[in-house]
């Protein structure tokens, strides 16, 4: 008897990664094409393998994938036990051990696996194999890579919610309005002969009025824009340009609550199909957010590069703040319309900044921090 590898074969599609643990396999007739198909799937692109020890359950083999997925060069990981590299994800291996254990199959388990601040949305499969011959069992563990259907699928009911929101926001902000024309209207009178008959307490009521009524204003505003508008007019937009046009803004801004703003004014970035109004009001936004959470102070970054997306490229601009960072149950959220960190916000911005992005096939997404939060935007160049 002799350990040989046989790979486990599952109908897959672009994108998924397997991981594939093996137990000791009595070697039968074509035992030589097997080996060279298992050492084809060792190389393969689009499937992760780990080949384990029968007994030790030491790693013997790994394909890159494999190696990518745990953060570890290959050299790491031989002859190295597969439970070190679980530490972060105790849970998941206990399942992994009793499912081996018990025989009792494991059928699309749902895992986060995060590594060096990037997370990927896996789904996982365990169970037991059999072979043909007498004795030898193996074991399998197939993960998923459903990150990107995950975000599709987070996207569309964003977009489902937002343009309900919208619809409503569409047909009444004229209700709305109009009566709030005429309240501010008559409070403006009010006002203005209270001035003149010196009743500063009652003007001061009536100051406090007008404010709120332009915070309703404010309000129906942002309802408005979260309705995608029937026909969006793009042009080629300097995005560098759009940066410098608002760092003054920011700047002042930043200087109000003690932050230092860095970003490189030489910065040359491709142009976009967009609108640079539209930009400006979502990079605006994102700055000012990122000011507003260091409520003692910290340090403002503005980034933008090019990354390849397949054989596309892309623009992606980072705006990266020293904050408290986004509570880790409000990450997959703060996009979704009345979720906000702000003790005085709609919740509404970053909606906003979103539905403005979407139209010109944009995107944004909050990345993963230990501290401070990183909001990157992506648009297609």
């Amino acid at each position: 008897m002799h350990t040989t590898t046989v790979p486990i074969i599952a109908q897959t599609e672009q994108g998924i990664r397997c991981l594939l643990l093996l137990y000791n396999q009595e070697a039968g007739q074509g035992a030589s094409l097997i080996e060279r198909f298992g050492e084809t799937m060792l190389q393969d692109e689009h499937i992760g393998v780990i080949l384990l020890h029968p007994e030790t359950l030491q790693i013997f083999d790994i394909s890159p994938l494999a190696c990518q997925l745990l953060g570890v060069a290959k050299t790491a990981l031989v002859n190295e036990q597969l439970s070190s590299f679980f530490a972060s994800a105790e849970k998941e291996y206990a399942l992994i051990c009793q499912a081996l254990e018990s025989g009792e199959p494991v059928r699309n388990y749902p895992i986060t696996w995060i590594h060096d601040e990037k997370r990927s949305d896996l789904l996982m499969d365990v169970g037991l194999l059999r072979s043909c011959g007498e004795g030898g069992e193996g074991a399998y563990i197939i993960f998923k890579d459903v990150t990107n259907l995950r975000s599709l699928e987070t996207q569309v009911q964003r977009s489902d919610r937002l343009a309900m929101i919208g619809q409503i926001a569409a047909g009444a902000a004229h209700e709305i309005r109009n009566p709030l024309t005429a309240i501010r209207g008559f409070l403006q009178m009010f006002r203005k002969t209270m001035i003149e008959r010196e009743m500063n307490k009652e003007k001061e009521y009536t100051d406090i009025m007008l404010g709120e009524l332009d915070r309703i204003n404010h309000l129906v505003g942002e309802f408005l824009l979260l309705s995608k508008p029937k026909e969006v007019m793009t042009s080629s937009v300097q995005v560098g340009s759009v940066l410098r046009d608002i760092m003054p803004v920011v700047a002042s801004e930043a200087l109000l609550h003690n932050v230092n703003v860095i970003w490189d004014e030489e910065l040359e970035l491709p142009r976009v199909l967009a609108d640079a109004e539209m930009l400006k009001q979502v990079f605006l936004n994102l700055c000012k957010n990122g000011i507003e959470a260091m409520s003692a102070g910290g340090t403002l970054t503005v980034r933008g590069s090019v990354v390849k997306a397949g054989r596309k490229s892309q623009l992606l601009i980072e705006i990266e703040d020293t904050g408290p960072g986004i509570p880790p149950g409000l990450i997959d959220k703060i996009f979704d319309p009345f979720v906000t960190t702000k003790q005085n916000g709609t919740g509404l911005g970053l909606s906003v900044c979103q539905r403005i992005l979407h139209d010109f096939g944009g995107s944004i997404t909050a990345a993963d921090k230990q501290t401070g939060a990183l909001l990157q935007v992506v648009l297609p160049c």
